[in-house]
């Protein structure tokens, strides 16, 4: 229990202290964008915790799958559920384009750095979770290319988000860090 209560009690006391900032991604996305964020703050703080004190923690294979069962769902509603509902008429095909836009500094910081982490970041527990699925480098390789592919031209298809490449390349990329992470995951973590 002490292994997750001062992760957690860290969690939500830096949660707490950004709410003024992180409310307003509540104005532009789902409300649950905020359970999504507490989540991901303590999961990784708890990651953190769990390493510098060279500890692990036991989880159930049934927990596990609807944990991430949980997180899917809530990306999706994150994906395809915003609650201005603007229409999306923009399409970027340029690769690195919107990315060099968050860069320049020429768009607010706050957006730039939730669009980039968050891209990124979101999809960091996919890539663990294929990792620890197979060993298999194409399915790796592609997998993720071909499931970011579905939900940008479904997003697209359905006028709930606009397809951009660089939302591909940042996802992927996430995809591929996790994969990087999984020698430190399985160091705290252990799955029963």
């Amino acid at each position: 229990m002490k292994k997750i209560l001062i992760p957690f009690l860290t969690s939500t006391v830096i949660f707490i202290l950004f709410i003024p900032l992180t409310r307003t991604l509540t104005t532009y996305l789902h409300p649950v964008v905020l359970v999504v964020l507490f989540f991901c703050l303590f999961v990784v703080i708890l990651a953190i915790f769990l390493f510098l004190t060279s500890q692990q923690v036991t989880i159930g294979r049934g927990f596990s799958l609807v944990a991430f069962g949980l997180y899917t769902l809530s990306l999706l509603v994150l994906l395809f559920m915003r609650p201005s509902e603007p229409a999306y008429d923009n399409t970027n095909l340029v690769p690195m384009k919107t990315i060099s836009i968050y860069l320049s500094g020429n768009a607010d910081w706050f957006v730039s750095f939730y669009n980039l982490a968050a891209n990124v970041g979101l999809f960091v527990p996919f890539g663990v979770l294929l990792a620890f699925w197979t060993r298999r480098f194409l399915i790796r390789t592609f997998l993720p290319f071909a499931l970011i592919s579905c939900i940008e031209i479904t997003q697209l298809l359905t006028n709930r988000g606009s397809l951009d490449v660089d939302d591909l390349i940042l996802n992927v990329f996430g995809f591929y860090i996790g994969y990087a992470l999984v020698p430190i995951v399985k160091k705290i973590v252990k799955v029963k």
